[in-house]
């Protein structure tokens, strides 16, 4: 793989931030292009084959996407569906038509049904239908699997389908509009220690979550470019699951808040359970999560505080 042009598309995002600097790191990546999204809107086909004509990439990590909490989810539904479709079957498409070595698609822990028996495995993903809140955006991506797999079967293209729980760390999006439960309480509650309001919560804190260390993710992502050459989908996950009370008084305790929480009851609580199966990839490229919970929690907080 020496000297490989790598495309991550959404390369300057959470995520992509934190596999770009891997990649950079790696003794086989020759140079990492990142397409921004003022000048390819990889909504239209006219943009993907822009992109591909002038990158020439070997490889494409495709990490671009619409995402938020279900508040975003639930307010975009339209949209959120629309953009994913859109950007991932045209850049998938196009990267077999440029004559791309492999693709490697991120998919969405909001993929699976929304009653999967716990811990979710791979096999699980089309037994039903997805939590309502956040259904078009799973189904969005996960329509990228179809395609990985029906590529693979009539093109022998090679393009693999990653599913991350989760997402948590340093860089992440703390805007209260839009963010994940872990960014949007970490603001909460700090903010919340000079203005001594309390921190209001959606839902009653029953639901269970997997979180997993965004450098982790990237790892996972990186090893499995490097090792990984099948279209069966495989969990990125951290292994273990929290109640979203447990992970509210968690939090809270790391970031010192010693005031009221209030739980609205009336705002849904999204799935009642996740966690994920990581057995295959582990099995398939060697992969399992490092960072304990509480240790990435006070990092993400340590970085918070530091540059909000």
């Amino acid at each position: 793989m020496a000297g490989k042009r790598v495309v991550v598309t959404g390369g300057s995002g959470f995520l992509g931030s934190f596999i770009v600097d891997r990649l950079q790191d790696s003794d086989w990546c020759g140079k990492v292009l990142i397409p921004r999204k003022e000048n390819f809107d990889l909504r239209t086909a006219k943009a993907v084959k822009q992109m591909y004509k002038k990158m020439r990439p070997d490889i494409v990590i495709h990490l671009a996407a619409v995402v938020g909490g279900i508040g975003a989810n639930r307010a975009n539904p339209a949209s959120f569906f629309y953009d994913n479709l859109m950007m991932g079957i045209h850049t998938m498409h196009y990267a077999h038509q440029f004559g791309v070595e492999k693709f490697v698609s991120i998919g969405t822990v909001c993929a699976y049904p929304k009653f999967t028996p716990v811990p979710f495995h791979e096999d699980d993903l089309w037994n039903g239908y997805p939590e309502e809140t956040n259904a078009p955006y799973g189904i969005a991506k996960k329509m990228l699997l179809v395609q990985a797999q029906a590529y693979r079967q009539q093109y022998d293209f090679n393009s693999i389908y990653l599913l991350p729980v989760n997402l948590y760390g340093p860089r992440d999006n703390f805007d209260l509009e839009t963010s994940h439960v872990i960014p949007a309480l970490i603001r909460k509650f700090i903010q919340a220690q000079k203005s001594r309001e309390p921190v209001v919560v959606w839902g009653d804190g029953s639901p269970t979550r997997e979180f997993l260390y965004v450098e982790d993710c990237a790892e996972a992502i990186v090893l499995a470019t490097e090792r990984y050459n099948k279209s069966d989908p495989v969990n990125i996950g951290a292994g273990f699951e929290i109640s979203i009370k447990d992970l509210v008084n968690l939090i809270a305790r790391l970031t010192h808040y010693d005031g009221e929480i209030i739980w609205d009851t009336s705002k849904p609580g999204g799935q009642p359970r996740r966690n994920l199966d990581t057995t295959r990839a582990f099995k398939e490229f060697g992969w399992k999560a490092k960072t304990s919970f509480e240790e990435g929690l006070t990092l993400t907080i340590d970085w918070y505080r530091q540059n909000s």
